[in-house]
C-alpha cells in the first residue's frame, strides 16, 4: 500500500512553500517518522517526516518547485521490503560500520562538501555544476555559502582553463524566497496602512557600560550566559510599555469597524539577522524575565533562527519590536513598523561624543552616546506619548537602578 507524503499546514496564512531540498533519494529505504524533504515557506522552514516504513517513491516536485498545502508531493510503499541491517520503524538505527574498500574515491570531497554551511540554492547550484563546496569561500552571513558564490567560483575556473580574463562586470538573477517576498510585502504594508512617525532621542551609555563591565565575569560565571546591551533595552522597553500602555496596543478590525487591542503583557519581538533575511522572533512576558533569562531566550532565538528551525509560533503574537541597526554600524535611522504592532524601538551604535556633563552644568565631556529612534503608529499614539516613553526608556539606560526599583 503506498502512502502519500503531503505539504502540511503550517499556519492559518501559510498556503504555499517552496522545496527547499530532497533528504533522500528516491528508492531509498525511510523509517516512519525519519524527516525526507525540507520546505520554505514566507514565515518558517519545515521539514516532513516520512507517514510510515517504506521505500519513498513517486517524487512529483524537485528542488525549487512551489507546493500548496495539501498536495502530493511523494509516496511511500508500506509493502516494500527493508534492507538487510535496516533499523524497524520507529525505531533508531545502529552506527554504520565504516569499510574502506567500500568508500568512493570522492567521499572525503562530498563528506567535507556536506559540512560546509551553504544554502540550498548553492547546493544544488554546485551539484549541477560539479563544484566542491570545501573550496569555495563563502560571503553569507557566518560564512555561509551562497548561489552567487558558487557561480562565481564556477566562472573564475573556467575563465582560468581557458586562459580567458575574468570579465570587469556580471549580472546575476535570482528569484526571492519566500521569506524575502513576505517581508516585502509586510514592509510595504506597514508603510501604506498606518501613519508612521519617528521621533528621536539620544542617550548616555556609561552606566549601562560600566554595569556590564562590572559584573559581566560573575554574571557568566553563574548563569552560563554573557551579559549583552540588549537585556537593558529589553527591561527598559518592558518599563516603558507598561506606563505608556497605548504604546503596546494594536489596531484591529472588530466587525468591520477599527478597534484598540490592549495587551497587558509585553511580548517583545527583537529583529534577528539570517542568511534568508530578516526575521523577528518574540520574547513572550519580557517584564516578568530576569537579565538571564533575556540573554538565553535571545541566544536561543537568534542560533534557531540562522539555521531556520523557528516555528510559526515563535514568530507570532509580539506587541513591540526592538531593532539593532547599531551591530552594523548604522548611526541613525527610522524603523518600519512591524504589522499590526504600533511602535518600533531602533538602537543604533555607541560613539564617543562632546556632550553636556553634568547635565546644567555647562562644562563638556566626551562620553559613549547612542542615538534612540521610536517609529510609532500616530493613528494609536500620540507624539507626546511617544517622546515620553522614549524619554522612559533613555532615563532606565542612563540609570538602570529605576530597572531594580520598577520606576
Amino acid at each position: 500500500m503506498a502512502v502519500d507524503i503531503v505539504m502540511p499546514q503550517a499556519g492559518e496564512s501559510v498556503t504555499s512553500g517552496v522545496i527547499s531540498r530532497w533528504l533522500k533519494n528516491e528508492g531509498d529505504y525511510v523509517r516512519r517518522d525519519e524527516e525526507i524533504v525540507e520546505v520554505e515557506t514566507d514565515k518558517v522552514n519545515l521539514a516532513i517526516p516520512s507517514p510510515a516504513a517504506g521505500v519513498l517513491q513517486g517524487l512529483k516536485v524537485k528542488q525549487g518547485d512551489t507546493v500548496n498545502v495539501g498536495q502530493s508531493l511523494a509516496s511511500i510503499d508500506e509493502k516494500a521490503t527493508a534492507p538487510a541491517g535496516a533499523a524497524a520503524a520507529g525505531t533508531t538505527q545502529p552506527a554504520k560500520v565504516q569499510v574502506a574498500e567500500a568508500k568512493p574515491q570522492t567521499a572525503p570531497a562530498k563528506a567535507a562538501a556536506e559540512e560546509v554551511r551553504a544554502t540550498p540554492l548553492a547546493r544544488k547550484v554546485a551539484e549541477e555544476k560539479g563544484v566542491d563546496l570545501s573550496r569555495i569561500q563563502g560571503t553569507g552571513a557566518g560564512g555561509r555559502v551562497r548561489e552567487q558564490d558558487v557561480i562565481a567560483f564556477s566562472s573564475a575556473g573556467a575563465a582560468a582553463a581557458n586562459g580567458v580574463a575574468k570579465p570587469a562586470a556580471r549580472v546575476t538573477r535570482e528569484r526571492m524566497t519566500p521569506l524575502r517576498q513576505r517581508i516585502a510585502q509586510r514592509l510595504v504594508q506597514a508603510q501604506h496602512t498606518a501613519a508612521m512617525l519617528t521621533t528621536f532621542n539620544e542617550c548616555d551609555m556609561t552606566a549601562v557600560i560600566e554595569l556590564r563591565k562590572s559584573f559581566k565575569e560573575d554574571f557568566e560565571k553563574k548563569h552560563g550566559i554573557g551579559l549583552g546591551f540588549m537585556s537593558f533595552f529589553v527591561k527598559a522597553c518592558a518599563s516603558a510599555l507598561r506606563a505608556f500602555p497605548l504604546v503596546n496596543a494594536s489596531i484591529v478590525d472588530d466587525e468591520g469597524h477599527p478597534a484598540i487591542e490592549r495587551h497587558d503583557t509585553a511580548d517583545i519581538a527583537v529583529a534577528v539577522s539570517t542568511p534568508k533575511g530578516l526575521v523577528v522572533p518574540v520574547m513572550r512576558d519580557c517584564a516578568s524575565l530576569s537579565f538571564a533569562g533575556i540573554e538565553s531566550t535571545l541566544k536561543d532565538l537568534a542560533a534557531r533562527g540562522r539555521d531556520g528551525k523557528l516555528s510559526l509560533e515563535d514568530m507570532q503574537g509580539g506587541t513591540f519590536t526592538i531593532t539593532n541597526g547599531g551591530i552594523f554600524g548604522s548611526l541613525m535611522s527610522t524603523p518600519i513598523l512591524n504589522p499590526p504592532q504600533s511602535a518600533i524601538l531602533g538602537m543604533h551604535a555607541i560613539k564617543n561624543r562632546p556632550v553636556e556633563f553634568p547635565v546644567g552644568s555647562g562644562q563638556v565631556a566626551i562620553r559613549p552616546m547612542m542615538y534612540l529612534a521610536l517609529s510609532y503608529d500616530h493613528r494609536i499614539v500620540d507624539g507626546a506619548e511617544a517622546v515620553q516613553f522614549l524619554v522612559h526608556v533613555k532615563r532606565c539606560l542612563e540609570d538602570p537602578q529605576r530597572l531594580l526599583l520598577g520606576v
